[in-house]
């Protein structure tokens, strides 16, 4: 999203009290750090100022085109792929007899995968109609991963994703159906969709399924822009009756903390424990039978243990994967040519709305190439088979088939991420007490708290 810069202050209230009076809470928070904030300079904020005067209070905003320099130079569906970036909190998870220990990690998981996002505030790209993007992941241990995410509609914007790792006995599924709207001194992003993970060695289990937390851009007519992660968010076991509200807590203008979260972990009517914390910083689990705390993930010690991600070249890439789409865009945004970048951008759009317009004349519907719509979900077209070697090779075989080197390069010299995580063979639970010692050590492991 974007900052304002304080020379148009004046002009910029003027706008606000055209709509709508500031609410206290829609101002930007006063203690954020550096990398989470944004101010723009004098060409972006006039851009801004001509954006914002034409909108209205409650106006959706997915039809708005958002200037280039607020961009995050990747699209939404590899953004996606932060939630696949720390597997050794999930590995593994089906070796626990506890089911509130299995919940715990799915948890993990998902708690861990906030912390990854660029300097200031910026937003990824926002998919077009059929555009792809595909990656692997090569563990130490000699397993694999791998990820396919597709936008499967475009009105409503829907992204479809999918991640298996049949050696782990993991797999992931959901989608997102982002909403945004114009709030006066911010714009919320609804995050509807879920996330469905299942333990594919404990299928008794049945699916974990987690819902998002909605996204403010704050100070947008004044002050810093910052962005938050707020309301509240549900991950639910109905198979073991294991329940978590979590609320993502957005900072007060005069109190709070920012980045905080809290939440409670329910068995049926028990409670189990409590969760706290920063997703920025450190979270903590409290047990409430037992009263210890255990470190659930800590993104300043642990957060640049990213797994690298192997991404088909460029030239091996088809004409909609997301990498070679929107090459020109992020080669621009990358060298800060502001100029270049709108170009580009409005070349994929142009391009896409020329596509819809044979389509519609055509009457044809788009149909979606990895993914089918079936009883109210969006899930992937293949029949993957229980044994795990097996499984791996259909899965490599049916995403990359279009790709020479998908099963010869190595992923070294193509991670998005400066540090490896070395991922280790499952093992079995853990007393609480080694779990904890875990947290000691350089080179997470999948029986870290």
């Amino acid at each position: 999203m974007m900052g304002i810069f304080s020379q148009a202050g004046s002009h910029l209230r003027g706008v606000t009290s055209a709509h709508q009076k500031p609410r206290e809470d829609d101002k930007a928070p006063e203690d954020t750090e550096p990398d989470d904030t944004s101010i723009l300079d004098e060409d972006e904020g006039s851009i801004i100022l001509s954006l914002i005067s034409q909108l209205r209070v409650g106006m959706d905003l997915s039809r708005v085109t958002f200037p280039t320099f607020v961009l995050e130079p990747r699209s939404m569906l590899e953004r996606i792929t932060d939630f696949m970036s720390h597997p050794d909190l999930i590995f593994g998870a089906e070796t626990f007899d506890d089911p509130e220990e299995r919940f715990i990690r799915v948890l993990q998981y998902y708690l861990a995968g906030w912390h990854i996002k660029p300097k200031g505030v910026k937003k990824p790209y926002n998919p077009i109609l059929g555009e792809f993007f595909r990656c692997r992941y090569d563990y130490s241990n000699g397993t694999q991963g791998f990820y396919i995410a597709e936008q499967v509609s475009h009105h409503p914007p829907i992204s479809a994703f999918f991640y298996i790792s049949p050696s782990n006995h993991l797999s992931i599924l959901g989608e997102l159906r982002p909403k945004s709207k114009f709030l006066g001194n911010s714009v919320s992003t609804t995050m509807e969709g879920e996330n469905r993970v299942r333990l594919l060695g404990k299928e008794e289990d049945g699916e974990y399924v987690i819902t998002m937390p909605n996204m403010y851009a704050r100070g947008i007519l004044f002050g810093k822009m910052v962005l938050e992660l707020g309301d509240t968010c549900v991950m639910k076991n109905e198979k073991n009756g294991l329940v978590c509200d979590l609320d993502f807590k957005t900072k007060g203008f005069f109190s709070g903390t920012y980045n905080a979260i809290a939440g409670k972990i329910r068995r049926n009517s028990t409670d189990v424990g409590e969760i706290s914390g920063r997703w920025s910083h450190v979270m903590d689990f409290k047990n409430s039978k037992t009263g210890a705390k255990r470190v659930l993930f800590d993104a300043v010690k642990d957060g640049q243990n990213v797994s690298p991600k192997w991404v088909p070249p460029e030239n091996e890439q088809e004409s909609n994967e997301s990498r070679r789409l929107w090459t020109q865009l992020t080669a621009a945004i990358n060298a800060k040519d502001m100029d270049k970048a709108t170009t580009a951008k409005s070349a994929v759009e142009e391009a896409q709305r020329e596509q819809r317009k044979r389509l519609e004349e055509s009457g044809e519907k788009h149909v979606p190439r990895f993914f089918k719509f079936e009883d109210g979900k969006w899930v992937p077209k293949i029949e993957i088979p229980k044994d795990p070697e097996a499984a791996t090779e259909v899965i490599r075989e049916w995403i990359f088939a279009s790709c020479p080197s998908a099963k010869s390069t190595s992923p070294v010299n193509n991670v998005n991420s400066k540090t490896t995580a070395a991922i280790v063979t499952p093992v079995s639970p853990a007393s609480p007490s080694k779990a904890e010692t875990r947290k000691d050590s350089k080179t997470p492991s999948p029986t870290r708290p």
